[in-house]
């Protein structure tokens, strides 16, 4: 690209000496508003050249992720809490209502599964 002669080096992105500033003007200049170039979606240098896992490490540490993610796991933990529960009360124990931990309920669980399969046959 050649300048004319009423334009200044200093008019050109290349001519500033402040290296955020160059970068932040080249995101703009990526920056897409057309809907039909890449579905509206913000394109920046810096990203089209991140790989895959790289993008996902970005997109996973936004506070935004793991609010979303910590409200996801909450609810399936509370899930596997009720199911074990449930599975607590189907097992017969003396006294009833003692605590179990959940190793001691699957195991619990395994055998008496087996006594009422050894009850079945014979």
């Amino acid at each position: 690209m050649m300048l004319s002669p009423d334009q200044t080096d200093s008019d050109h992105p290349w001519a500033q000496s402040d290296a955020e500033s160059v970068l932040n003007d080249m995101k703009v200049g990526c920056i897409s508003d057309d809907p039909g170039d890449g579905e509206g979606r913000i394109r920046t240098i810096a990203t089209q050249n991140l790989t895959r896992e790289e993008k996902r490490r970005r997109r996973r540490a936004t506070a935004k992720y793991r609010s979303a993610h910590a409200t996801r796991e909450r609810i399936r933990v509370e899930a596997f809490n009720v199911a074990f529960a449930e599975l607590r009360k189907l097992l017969p124990t003396l006294p009833p209502d003692k605590k179990l931990s959940k190793i001691e309920i699957l195991r619990l669980a395994i055998c008496y599964i087996s006594y009422l399969n050894h009850v079945l046959d014979v």
